[in-house]
């Protein structure tokens, strides 16, 4: 049973009201996920600004998904798995290669980002020179630890507040 709900849309904080509206016109829906976040709204707008800038970056969508997928599988979010596969499929990654992200064997973006929450950021210099070695740069690392940590938030939320899952379920 959820533990903390997500609000209706016409009970969140007015600040957050045209961000979730627009969620909803991208999506089709304003997902649980943010209703959640929505009871603090420093909390969601910190989220959706972080997001946003995370979207401009160097990662693509698939290499951005493929780290939602591997910290969720860490951090064991049955909402974020469901929602990040959706996502994930829609950026191109087959069943396989979403089975792959989540067990952090895809690519040198899923080792790492793997690696990273396993660690909790402590990964070794040997993981840190293999990420190199198979091509990320600093830039793409710290990305890396940057989508992580984004992940992490809506995990732990997730799993704190038992999130109703409203996102196909996972099949992998």
């Amino acid at each position: 049973m959820t533990r903390i709900s997500a609000l209706p849309i016409e009970q969140t904080a007015e600040s957050v009201r045209p961000a979730l509206e627009g969620i909803g016109k991208a999506l089709g829906f304003v997902p649980n996920a943010f209703l959640t976040l929505a009871h603090a709204p420093a909390a969601l707008s910190g989220y959706l600004a972080l997001s946003q800038a995370l979207g401009r970056g160097s990662l693509t969508a698939r290499e951005r998904e493929t780290v939602a997928l591997a910290t969720s599988q860490v951090n064991s979010c049955d909402y974020c798995l469901a929602a990040h596969s959706l996502f994930a499929s829609k950026a191109g990654l087959d069943a396989t290669a979403i089975g792959q992200a989540r067990e952090g064997r895809l690519d040198a973006v899923a080792t790492l980002a793997r690696q990273i929450t396993d660690s909790r950021g402590l990964v070794s210099d040997e993981q840190l020179a293999a990420a190199r070695a198979a091509g990320l740069d600093d830039r793409r690392i710290v990305e890396v630890v940057a989508h992580v940590s984004l992940l992490t938030l809506t995990n732990y939320l997730n799993n704190l507040a038992d999130t109703e899952v409203d996102f196909p379920a996972v099949t992998v």
